[in-house]
């Protein structure tokens, strides 16, 4: 029996412990512990919320742990957070499997398992190492990504490759959208690889060994959503579908924020920022061409479509958006 523990977070993390749940009843493997990030506080109350992979954990009667780090120099230990190391080897895996887990492993948690940890990311390696590949990949105005099963080292993502597939990029695609259809793609990935990568018939290959440049990807943060109108419209077309869901495409009117969640590239020009009327249609100016806005969402409200925010606010037409 082949003993995996899991390791991950978000929603990019669920299909593949599915999968590795799913088929021990026809394989030798078994997931018998599943690691995940400390609940979070989210909403306007500030409640803590559960992730997808600990939710899932729980239905299916994992055993489970949520270290706040991974660290050896995290301060005493405490009942909500113990030491994770003795958990952690008293299950004796065989083999570690991660997907957006969320932390940087320490060679101490890299060395226990004797098949290694193998890491589930979402871009064909070596381009966009890091924490938002699916992002930046939107952002780039890439035409195909995908996913990379690796063997992990002390690094970040940039340890030997075991397999990769590429996917198209859909001309609609947010990062919500891309990631469901990576997420999947990884899972299938992960569980054609594992039996090979056991059996000793899948050889890792050195990054530098792979086509194509290394590149870096930052963690996302919330003002990276605020948009810049001397930008070209194409650039900010796909950062409105890169930063959705979060943190959302975003400007000022009235001296408050306003959203963007869907708009397209037009010919014309007019001065960065305002706003005008062509064809029946909401477009603002930009450094090149107009970027025509299909949904909105005012501060406050909900998000609707262009036209129906127009119909409570004709004023729209002939302000400057942005600072």
């Amino acid at each position: 029996m082949v003993r995996i523990v899991f390791m991950g977070t978000p929603d990019f993390a669920l299909p593949s412990l599915s999968i590795l749940h799913g088929v021990s009843a026809q394989t030798d493997w078994q997931v018998v512990g599943v690691v995940t990030q400390p609940d979070r506080r989210a909403g306007r109350g500030k409640r803590l919320v559960a992730g997808p992979v600990k939710l899932f954990a729980l239905e299916h009667r994992l055993p489970l742990l949520q270290p706040k780090s991974f660290r050896h120099n995290v301060g005493p230990r405490t009942p909500e957070q113990p030491d994770p190391f003795p958990w952690l080897r008293s299950l004796t895996p065989d083999l570690i499997v991660v997907a957006a887990f969320g932390q940087i492993l320490p060679p101490s948690v890299l060395d226990i398992p004797t098949y290694g940890c193998l890491n589930v990311h979402a871009s064909i390696l070596p381009a966009y190492r890091g924490a938002s590949p699916i992002t930046a990949a939107l952002l780039d105005g890439l035409s195909e990504t995908g996913v990379t099963i690796m063997l992990m080292d002390a690094g970040m993502d940039t340890g030997p490759v075991l397999t990769q597939a590429a996917l198209p990029v859909l001309a609609r695609d947010t990062t919500d959208s891309l990631s469901h259809r990576l997420a999947a793609l990884g899972a299938e990935l992960l569980a054609e690889t594992i039996p090979s990568w056991l059996d000793g018939n899948t050889a890792p290959v050195a990054q530098t060994d792979l086509p194509g440049e290394a590149s870096v990807c930052r963690l996302v943060k919330k003002q990276d959503g605020h948009i810049d109108w001397t930008a070209p419209a194409a650039r900010i077309e796909r950062m409105i579908r890169a930063y959705s869901p979060w943190p959302a495409a975003f400007t000022t009117w009235k001296g408050q924020n306003f959203k963007l969640w869907q708009g397209s590239v037009i010919p014309g020009h007019v001065a960065p920022g305002l706003v005008i009327e062509v064809d029946g249609r909401v477009a603002v100016g930009t450094g090149d061409g107009l970027l025509a806005l299909h949904e909105v969402q005012p501060a406050g409200k909900r998000r609707m479509t262009a036209a129906t925010f127009l119909n409570g606010a004709p004023d729209f037409i002939g302000a400057r958006l942005g600072s």
